[in-house]
């Protein structure tokens, strides 16, 4: 791959809240509508029309709805936290939001409506790997290949399991006993160092990459964006706390093969002992997690609440499609030589002599 020039995205803050990352560079109406109503502090300023106009999975729309969500976490720096419930910001979320649920439900239309049916191909490993970004990188994966992965990755490791949180309180009984359980795993089990968002940062470093919170988000494409959008989608509505389930069951299924892999990939690269403990932290805790998941989690659920199923298994069917759409992309300028990024991460070496290590 050619060497790539200086990353010119302006970096994020590690901090409390309140010192979030800087606001990143639009990508179109709607985007630049929420990023000047953010910097200069008043109401986003957009035609009504372009919103149904928008591609529902294009760069614009969900550069647009990740920054409207991300005011519920970090915020963004020199942005007033209580714009997070701006009554105007959130009448353009709840349009953005409609186009995104319609478009996936009708790419879904024929998804199956049991959770037996939605996660039967998720519990056997595939035969064929095509289009496994975890194969790809554990059998033939450059180095460049595995920076560019953590970088796009960031985006949501940064933030591991804080989207999931948001279901805590309206799950009761058995599903809330289990989905506390599998989250204080996830949030280090006491103790700060092993937090998983901080095992992330300390791959990011590893591969000589910036940890601060949210410093990739200039060069996420719109695939990964929806990744990280639909989580919070599923979260922040009471209604689709079935879709959450489905969608946190459906990462904790699929995890430990993928991690096993990836464990491999940066073991094989030489990429250091932090970027290989994230993933092989993993393996063994998604592999228990699962079990948690699918017996207590969407068991105790469906238990106190059945009609919520065919809401878990469109739940997984939207991660599915997601992954899957974000893996073509990655893999299609892959297969070309060239950057997954919208531009590409300076070299390790690059890297490094600008951040004076």
């Amino acid at each position: 791959m050619p060497p790539a020039g200086p990353n010119s995205s302006s970096p994020g803050r590690i901090g409390p809240s309140g010192t979030g990352p800087c606001l990143p560079r639009a990508r179109g109406e709607l985007s630049g509508a929420v990023v000047e109503a953010l910097r200069a502090a008043r109401p986003p300023a957009y035609r009504a029309a372009s919103v149904p106009a928008a591609d529902p999975w294009g760069e614009d729309l969900q550069l647009a709805l990740y920054l409207l969500y991300e005011l519920h976490y970090r915020g963004f720096a020199g942005v007033a936290d209580d714009r997070e419930w701006d009554p105007d910001l959130l009448r353009l979320r709840r349009a953005v939001e409609a186009e995104v649920l319609s478009a996936l439900r009708a790419e879904l239309a024929d998804a199956p409506r049991t959770v037996e049916d939605a996660f039967a191909p998720l519990l056997v490993e595939p035969v064929d790997l095509t289009g496994s970004l975890s194969h790809r990188l554990e059998t033939g994966g450059a180095l460049w290949q595995l920076r560019e992965y953590a970088a796009l990755r960031s985006l949501y490791h940064l933030k591991e399991a804080d989207p999931h949180a948001w279901v805590l309180p309206r799950l009761y009984g058995r599903a809330k006993a289990g989905m506390v359980a599998v989250e204080y795993d996830e949030f280090g089990a006491g103790r700060a160092e092993d937090i998983h968002a901080r095992l992330f940062a300390d791959l990011m470093t590893d591969l000589g990459l910036d940890p601060a919170y949210g410093r990739y988000l200039d060069q996420a494409p719109a695939a990964l964006l929806a990744t990280v959008n639909l989580m919070s989608l599923f979260g922040l509505h009471r209604a689709l706390r079935g879709a959450l389930v489905g969608h946190f069951a459906c990462v904790e299924v699929t995890s430990s093969p993928g991690s096993r892999r990836l464990a491999a990939a940066m073991r094989r690269c030489g990429a250091g002992p932090a970027a290989e403990h994230f993933y092989a932290e993993h393996v063994e805790a998604d592999a228990v997690h699962e079990q948690v998941v699918r017996r207590e989690v969407v068991g105790g659920l469906l238990e106190d609440e059945p009609d919520l199923e065919p809401d878990v298994a469109f739940g997984c069917a939207a991660t599915v499609l997601l992954e899957e759409r974000l893996a073509a992309h990655i893999g299609a300028a892959w297969d070309q030589d060239r950057s997954a990024l919208r531009t590409p991460l300076p070299s390790t070496r690059t890297a490094q002599a600008l951040s004076g290590t």
